[in-house]
């Protein structure tokens, strides 16, 4: 297919020049794992220097440590304190959730925050154990090992579980390949963590009315059974303590977001109920009158558990699929909550750095009596909201917390496990985030329904189920954008040479003759299909619209592709078909603005000949121009066909180019300027009637 009429555009659009295949593999590499180029700092330095920066790249301590003044000390002194009132008592509490003894609740909160000190990225993220995940490794972990008939082996996978999560997190990390956790949507996460907060609400049940037996099982149906199955063991005294400690910690959570004075004591809440509930069951004795608490905690740190991991238990494969689980839930809550308040303030977290600190920390921390930790919200908001100005906060806390491994173990061995329920409900209601499901029922109705399937998932169904759920829709949502992308018709917006969406601008108008469509996502086999079906339905959907308005007949279709960034072999068949179908209605097709990829396959597949090079245009603008040109002077080359003067005979043998836009004047004179006989002077004003006063050059070749 060559110019109709001799038509072609000024401006051409060039085929870029084509590359080596290395070079362009490295390229496309290098935008898929290195999109940040973390190594321009090392261009132009000598060894030594490199050597440094690389190691402070790694190790992010050493590049922040030099600079660290007094001044900062102070204030992450204050907020690791206050962080570790808070991770004590949530640290026995979430390991009470996990089903693992509590001592490794206050281990996770020693050795894990240390390692990322010295490799996280953040300065405001606190590391500590997650109530989600605790509830995870209880409900995936005891359906194959029970965590009362076989507590080593149970506590032996926890910890092979934590190594494998470690593991997978920093191979995340190290193989640059963080952009997998994305595909967990906001909508997801947020549906599953409210769902997970539910579950583990109503597990709490057990420990607010002093149920000794209760269901293993995480759905609603299952855990209301257990509860009102039981109903003569409810114990009252648990109860009437429950309630009045979570009455406490949720009113004082509701003064401090009232008042900002009031925060410190919302963050000393926890210890504080700890403190008042082990009093109270040791000057009362109720722990004889059924009221359960926690009992001996050993003194001393953190044992080695390297000879604890079963890397030879039948039940490895269990442990692997929970750890994999577990990692991707603590990367995608720590790395949001990280970034969220790395936003707040102004500063840049490295998400692949961050995987390797996680992943770092998690598989130091199996191999010293802790479980999986992560960056869960709450901890970190309290971190924030006290000052901390760097990651020595947590080292802070660990430090609390080894001084109270060591010397105040004993002091809990009264705290009653329903203090430990109330800390736990209080913590995760946080979790049910009803504002944000709102915003997103407002913003984004499919958002919603994911957000509603992955929470329905988890509470009628179980966490595994609930994420699966989650992840496949968001899945399903990812396959649906590419395989059916949006296509658009564009109109003129009036007085101007702007071509925008008929949908989004409705003062936009047709162009007569000519159909324009955007598509709006790149071309692959995926989506090939469909967009052939569609294009051809838009121009049926045209033709019959013109029909019954008694419009001009449609003449040509414009192909908008500034929105396809490349196009597969699929994708050049389609263009192939399109072009054929087209050409049988008598229309014609253009390309406007294709990009630098799909020029190249263009130009590889030999398309862009058969379409003509006459035919892709830079602009959509100049592409209407043209074809307005050639459909508003049919009639004027009819009047040259059928004139006999020498002229005309000799305008019949040229092919006509139209260049640029002349005053009438300047056309006359173009063709007076040429080596015609006379006569001219009857076709120049044929043409220039047959345009009805537009202002349009000729050269003739």
């Amino acid at each position: 297919m060559g110019s109709a009429g001799g038509y072609e555009s000024q401006r051409r659009v060039p085929v870029p020049p084509s590359k080596p295949f290395l070079k362009s593999l490295q390229t496309s590499l290098k935008e898929t794992f290195f999109p940040d180029d973390p190594f321009r700092q090392l261009k132009n330095q000598s060894t030594p220097r490199k050597l440094l920066l690389g190691l402070q790249y790694f190790v992010p301590v050493l590049e922040w440590a030099p600079r660290y003044t007094l001044d900062l000390f102070k204030s992450d002194l204050v907020a690791g304190i206050t962080i570790a009132s808070l991770a004590v008592p949530q640290g026995i509490s979430y390991a009470n959730l996990a089903s693992i003894p509590p001592i490794i609740g206050l281990y996770s909160s020693f050795v894990p925050p240390l390692i990322y000190a010295m490799l996280g990225s953040s300065r405001d993220l606190a590391v500590g154990t997650v109530a989600v995940v605790s509830l995870l490794i209880s409900s995936m972990l005891g359906k194959v090992v029970s965590p009362t008939d076989n507590p080593n082996q149970y506590v032996q996978l926890v910890f092979t579980a934590t190594f494998f999560a470690g593991l997978f997190q920093a191979s995340l990390g190290i193989l640059r390949l963080g952009f997998l956790v994305d595909f967990l949507s906001h909508a997801t996460i947020l549906g599953f963590m409210g769902g997970a907060a539910t579950i583990v609400c109503l597990q709490q049940l057990k420990g607010m009315l002093g149920l000794v037996h209760f269901t293993h099982e995480t759905d609603l149906v299952s855990v209301l059974r257990s509860v009102f199955d039981q109903i003569h063991q409810w114990r009252w005294e648990s109860a009437v303590l429950g309630c009045c400690f979570l009455f406490f910690l949720l009113l004082t959570r509701y003064f401090s977001k009232r008042k900002a004075a009031f925060f410190w004591i919302n963050a000393m809440a926890p210890l504080i109920s700890v403190i008042l509930g082990s009093l109270l069951v040791y000057l009362t004795h109720a722990d004889k009158h059924g009221v359960p608490v926690i009992g001996h905690l050993k003194k001393g740190l953190n044992p080695l558990s390297v000879s604890d991991l079963a890397f030879g238990s039948p039940h490895l494969m269990a442990a692997i699929k929970t750890g994999i689980i577990i990692g991707i839930i603590g990367l995608a809550e720590g790395i949001a909550v990280g970034r969220t308040f790395a936003m707040f303030k102004n500063y840049h977290i490295d998400g692949n750095k961050e995987m390797i600190a996680f992943g770092m920390m998690n598989i130091a921390g199996s191999c010293t009596s802790c479980y999986l930790t992560a960056g869960p919200f709450s901890r970190t908001a309290v971190n924030s909201n006290a000052g901390s100005r760097s990651a020595v906060s947590n080292i802070v806390m660990a430090t609390v917390v080894m001084l109270t491994l060591l010397f105040l173990t004993p002091l809990f061995h009264y705290t009653p496990l329903v203090v430990l329920s109330s800390i736990i409900i209080s913590a995760v209601l946080g979790l049910l985030d009803y504002e944000a499901v709102i915003h997103l029922w407002k913003m984004d109705k499919f958002d919603f329904f994911i957000c509603l399937g992955a929470y329905l998932g988890v509470v009628f169904g179980s966490i595994e189920i609930g994420l699966i759920i989650a992840i496949t829709v968001s899945l399903l949502r990812i396959i649906l954008s590419v395989a059916r992308p949006r296509t658009v018709v564009l109109g003129n917006i009036p007085n101007s040479g702007i071509y925008r969406s008929m949908d989004q601008y409705p003062i936009a108008n047709n162009v007569p003759g000519i159909l324009i469509l955007q598509i709006d996502a790149p071309v692959y086999f995926a989506n090939s299909s469909y967009l052939r079906e569609r294009i051809s339905r838009w121009i049926y959907e045209e033709e019959d619209r013109l029909k019954s308005v008694v419009e001009t007949s449609l003449h040509s279709v414009i192909l908008d592709l500034s929105a396809v960034g490349s196009i597969d072999t699929s994708g050049i068949s389609m263009l192939e078909e399109l072009m054929k179908n087209v050409d049988r209605k008598g229309l014609q097709l253009a390309l406007a603005n294709p990009r630098s990829e799909v020029m190249k396959k263009l130009d590889k597949s030999k398309l862009i000949d058969k379409i003509g090079q006459g035919w892709i245009f830079l602009t959509v603008g100049e592409a209407v121009s043209a074809y307005s040109f050639i459909l508003e002077n049919e009639t004027s080359f009819s009047n040259v066909n059928n004139c006999q003067s020498p002229v005309s005979q000799n305008l019949k043998t040229q092919s006509f180019f139209p260049f640029q836009q002349f005053h009438k004047q300047e056309t006359i004179e173009l063709l007076e300027n040429t080596s015609m006989t006379p006569g001219r002077n009857d076709v120049v004003s044929t043409i220039v009637r047959g345009l009805g006063g537009r202002e349009y050059g000729w050269r003739i070749s």
